[in-house]
């Protein structure tokens, strides 16, 4: 078998974590086939999607550690921005990014924390999606169902003409073949890509070509061995939805139909299940409160395009929406109860405490951060002071605000002790005011 496949996604990043993915399915087909027997596409879609979802949970809470430190921020971040509004000129923007950066510092987060969870998981979605969709490209035991029959149809002549013909007449959408470099001749592996598309009824007119007639026998073997590992409760996950629903007012299987139409309604169903179980920001005012109502018409309107797309998508990747969906909703009940036990508090010290070890790795002192983190709250605190005092007795309040920092000081310099009292006491002051 040849090592490099042509149909196997090229695309940098997401191509290394497809090959990766695909090593895993290849393991969950062999262990269903070796230990019980069974050569199930469908059922190795869903426990391949439970695994690859399963192993995301790290990056899922510290997602939403960051979404729940987020919502407390907030209302500081606002008060920074409303402060600043309408001052473009260079010292009020540095001002402002200062002030911005004190509030992440004493919140121990990065700006980029949330950025940096989405930056991971996208490759991961999209190389998830590419092993679903070319599953023989990554699992060299269906690869191998097709190889005979590949070799006889690349010696009929003017084949990637016939195959490209059938794709037209058929409307074969998503398939397409690709060429050998310099040359007008579809490769064997896109030709694999071709034969795995076909629906039942597709490689019954394919086998009746003429120019095939030769070995029709030989590619009607090679139909019912795949037919196999693709059905799943009866349906085909190579068709679609729809075909079945025709098929009912033709005088098909009427179970078959509705066993179809429950695919897109179960997308759309588990879709909103875990939406409705991912936690929901309070409602802010003016332009939060309207980009909020954005997020939640896309929530509305995704798992409804979902199901419409479903209808006309093969059955397969019905079943990896749903079961992933699923996958994601019984994760989303776990961390749910899992943020609810951490305290902010604690939170807000851990961060600290991992902020902390990167200064050191990087060769700065541990209270660097804290100092930091100090002189910028300081600022911000002061300037509250000033515009709030109408000129009266501003040292005495400036004087409590230093008696409130010596009182961090006088723990150890860079302990966790310190940072917690600076954070609580800024706390204090706020509900004060």
């Amino acid at each position: 078998m040849e090592m490099f496949l042509a149909t196997k996604s090229g695309i940098p990043i997401i191509g290394q974590v497809a090959s990766v993915m695909g090593w895993i399915m290849n393991g969950i087909y062999k262990v269903l086939d070796g230990l019980f027997g069974i050569q199930n596409l469908g059922l190795c879609i869903i426990i391949f999607s439970i695994i690859i979802f399963a192993l995301m949970t790290p990056l899922q809470i510290k997602q939403q550690k960051f979404s729940k430190l987020s919502a407390i921020m907030q209302p500081e971040m606002q008060k920074v921005q409303k402060k600043y509004q309408g001052k473009k000129d260079q010292v009020s923007m540095q001002k402002m990014q200062e002030e911005t950066q004190a509030i992440y510092q004493k919140y121990g987060v990065s700006p980029t924390g949330s950025c940096v969870q989405l930056a991971i998981q996208f490759p991961i979605l999209m190389a998830l999606w590419q092993v679903i969709y070319k599953i023989p490209a990554y699992v060299g035991s269906v690869r191998d169902i097709f190889t005979e029959a590949v070799n006889h149809i690349v010696g009929v002549g003017d084949y990637t003409s016939l195959l490209q013909n059938f794709i037209t007449d058929n409307k074969m959408t998503r398939v397409q073949l690709i060429m050998e470099k310099g040359t007008e001749v579809a490769t064997k592996d896109s030709v694999i890509d071709f034969l795995y598309a076909l629906s039942p009824s597709q490689w019954k007119d394919f086998s009746e070509m003429s120019q095939f007639s030769g070995f029709s026998g030989l590619i009607d073997n090679t139909a019912h061995e795949i037919s196999k590992m693709q059905n799943f409760f009866g349906l085909n996950i190579a068709d679609q939805p729809l075909t079945y629903i025709k098929a009912a007012f033709a005088g098909g299987a009427i179970i078959l139909a509705i066993a179809a139409i429950m695919i897109p309604i179960l997308a759309w169903a588990t879709q909103m299940l875990n939406l409705k179980l991912m936690p929901q920001a309070a409602t802010q005012d003016g332009e939060q409160n309207t980009m909020m109502n954005s997020m939640k018409t896309m929530n509305m309107v995704m798992p409804i395009m979902s199901a419409v797309f479903c209808f006309t998508f093969p059955v397969g990747l019905g079943i990896y929406w749903i079961a992933s969906a699923v996958v994601r909703s019984v994760q989303q009940v776990i961390i749910n109860r899992h943020m609810d036990k951490i305290q902010i508090d604690d939170l807000i010290n851990e961060n600290l405490k991992k902020m902390e070890k990167k200064r050191e790795k990087a060769g700065l002192p541990p209270q660097k951060i804290t100092n930091q983190a100090h002189q910028n709250v300081r600022n911000i605190d002061t300037a509250k002071i000033t515009k709030g005092s109408g000129g009266g007795n501003v040292n005495e309040k400036k004087q409590k605000v230093e008696e409130s920092y010596q009182k961090a000081a006088n723990a150890k310099p860079g302990s966790i002790t310190a940072k917690a009292n600076m954070v609580r006491d800024f706390n204090e002051r706020n509900k004060k005011k």
